[in-house]
């Protein structure tokens, strides 16, 4: 699976780290590298994002109209960009504490830093599966990564990398 490619593209409830700890909607777009969080308001103010007129009828879901001037990024590719929190895989260390209660699933994202993100999304939404998937997925890329580059050291020094077995 591609970097840039949206694996689910969404709305999730984020706790509020203030005093109250108040529950949030954030629009997300889970992809290769991480999971990215927007407000709403963020969400709306996207390039190809457009809010429907009165009497308009919704497109089919995963389909933008175009903006003038506006380069549509390629299917199933989300391009960067500002004022989100991007929360990266390589700085996060698990899913944690996935309890279901009422008709919400909770779980927790805990960070390399050691810092806690608690989540909550309807039962049958999945976000927690897909985003431990999406972060097993970047671990195993970025183990296949060091493997081919440690390699392709070997081979530049001349060693041979096979298992040889004399007779």
């Amino acid at each position: 699976m591609g970097s840039g490619e949206v694996m689910k593209e969404g709305v999730l409830e984020k706790r509020s780290e203030g005093l109250l700890q108040l529950w949030k909607k954030k629009h997300c777009v889970l992809t290769g590298e991480g999971l990215l969080l927007l407000r709403p308001k963020q969400y709306l103010q996207q390039p190809g994002h457009q809010e429907p007129q009165p009497g308009h009828r919704e497109p089919q879901p995963g389909h933008r109209e175009p903006q003038p001037g506006h380069r549509e990024p390629q299917p199933g590719h989300r391009e960067p960009c500002s004022g989100g929190k991007e929360l990266r895989f390589g700085d996060m260390k698990t899913v944690d504490g996935v309890e279901r209660k009422g008709k919400y699933m909770y779980f927790t994202v805990v960070m390399a830093d050691k810092r806690e993100l608690d989540f909550r999304c309807p039962q049958d939404a999945g976000w927690n599966a897909l985003i431990t998937l999406g972060m097993v997925q970047y671990q195993n890329r970025r183990a296949m990564e060091a493997v081919h580059s440690s390699r392709q050291k070997l081979a530049q020094r001349g060693i041979g990398t096979g298992i040889h077995n004399p007779a």
